[in-house]
């Protein structure tokens, strides 16, 4: 598998494959010290899973692009993987041009998900709103300055970058970030991030 990724990665011009990694524990060894730019990372790794792997890494490098690379397409794996600060998230039945779009997103500053992944996460969204109780209050719709900040905050950036993006001050961006949570009736950021995704507001 490793083979493979190499050979596609390697031909793309100006891009460098610095490192590879048979375990998790060796992962965040190699970025520490080779300091890459962006990080393809598998769920399923020896001695240290990929979730606390990426966790360990966002620690020592916040700005590093994240992509997980997985068999695994359920939403409960998206959500941990979004938690451990994943950017970018494809399955490895994925074509290839899906590998490249991720990367170049990434190098781009963009989140980017797999088009399988969206179906999952918009089928999941579909059952649960159909076994809904009746009355239940459905989300307010957003305004479209806080729908650029969404695609913003779900594409990885602090609420310093977007303000700095957008030409507000911070506590704005905070101000927005907190409306829309409250209008999409969400609490952490990987639900955000799903809402983002189920709705095709970031790259798929």
């Amino acid at each position: 598998m490793r083979r493979g990724l190499r050979a596609v990665l390697a031909t793309r011009q100006g891009w460098k494959v610095c490192g590879e990694a048979r375990a998790g524990a060796e992962a965040v060894d190699l970025v520490k010290r080779l300091k890459p730019d962006i990080l393809v990372m598998d769920i399923s790794m020896p001695e240290t899973n990929g979730f606390e792997a990426l966790r360990q890494i966002h620690a020592f490098d916040p700005n590093i692009g994240i992509l997980m690379l997985t068999m695994h397409d359920s939403e409960p794996m998206l959500r941990d993987a979004i938690e451990a600060r994943a950017r970018a998230y494809i399955l490895k039945s994925d074509p290839e041009n899906r590998l490249i779009g991720a990367v170049e997103a990434l190098r781009a500053s963009r989140a980017f998900f797999s088009s399988s992944i969206s179906e999952v996460i918009r089928r999941s969204y579909i059952k649960g709103a159909a076994g809904a109780q009746p009355g239940r209050q459905a989300p307010s719709p957003l305004t479209p300055r806080q729908r650029e900040v969404l695609k913003l905050l779900a594409s990885g950036k602090s609420n310093k970058e977007v303000a700095n993006k957008l030409g507000i001050s911070v506590r704005t961006a905070e101000t927005h970030r907190q409306q829309i949570m409250a209008r999409l009736k969400v609490r952490t950021m990987s639900e955000l991030v799903l809402f983002a995704v189920r709705n095709h507001l970031i790259e798929v």
